[in-house]
């Protein structure tokens, strides 16, 4: 039978196994999923830590065209999810009509939408430096991205799936809020677009609430469906962290609202 497939994009220091769970529900479900990397990416989160060399040089339109072309790949158009700077390209690519659904969770912003003044002191790097890299401690990481769990929790998720970023594509996302790059935008007055779910968690330090909301307004003149789902009480990690199976989930039911099912001949 013909499955649906669905794309997960990894978002910024999290390793593509952060979607482990996720794929196992939707393919649990019946949809064919696929976790890519990044380019350069190693295929374990502990093989990326050892030599994150090679993502070092990554940027926003090198992520993007990787994306892109696998989403192409498909003979059925996918349903792309994204987390933070992956719900920016799966906003991206579903306003070029790339995949037939998308859904954008915590996403960078597009289209010039401003981040709070502090966030850059948000993922300045523990050590000043000119490094390709910008690392996490544990400490940061439970600070500013898990920043609603308790401590063992935090370092659990941690060693399980954090990885340096590359600075080079934070660059490019805070630049993404204040100047229109044509890999920081989305199409939102395309009517012909796929649908597309915003999500956001209330206490996202990273990606606030607010500019979730902002985006969502933004796509105010399309007559395409855009819904906004906002968790209470929920950071930045809300993909990996406890309560990730209630994002899931609803990501699900949002589907089968859509018309969208693992299987197309279902009714």
């Amino acid at each position: 039978m013909n499955r649906t497939p669905v794309v997960f994009i990894h978002g910024e220091w999290l390793h593509a196994l952060a979607w482990e769970s996720w794929a196992e529900r939707f393919a649990g479900r019946g949809f064919l999923t696929l976790a890519p990397g990044w380019p350069g990416e190693a295929a374990t989160p502990e093989e990326t830590r050892r030599s994150p060399v090679p993502v070092g040089d990554l940027g926003l339109e090198a992520l993007t065209d990787h994306y892109a072309d696998i989403a192409r790949s498909f003979d059925k158009a996918p349903v792309i999810v994204g987390h933070a700077v992956g719900g920016l390209i799966a906003q991206h690519l579903i306003g070029v009509n790339i995949g037939r659904a998308a859904v954008a969770i915590a996403p960078a912003p597009v289209d010039g939408i401003p981040l709070p003044g502090a966030r850059p002191a948000l993922w300045t790097p523990d050590r000043d430096g000119v490094e390709p890299l910008v690392s996490l401690s544990p400490g940061r990481f439970r600070k500013v991205f898990a920043n609603t769990v308790d401590a063992e929790e935090a370092a659990r998720l941690f060693d399980r799936y954090v990885v340096p970023a590359p600075r080079r594509l934070l660059a490019d996302l805070d630049r993404a809020g204040t100047v229109r790059g044509p890999y920081a935008v989305a199409d939102t007055g395309n009517t012909g677009r796929g649908p597309l779910l915003l999500i956001s968690g209330q206490e996202d330090l990273i990606v606030p609430d607010s500019v979730t909301r902002a985006a969502y307004k933004a796509y105010g003149d399309s007559t395409a469906v855009t819904d906004l789902k906002q968790f209470a009480d929920r950071a930045h990690s809300l993909v990996v962290d406890n309560g990730w199976r209630f994002v899931a989930d609803h990501v699900l039911g949002w589907l089968d609202d859509q018309g969208i099912r693992a299987h197309p001949e279902e009714r």
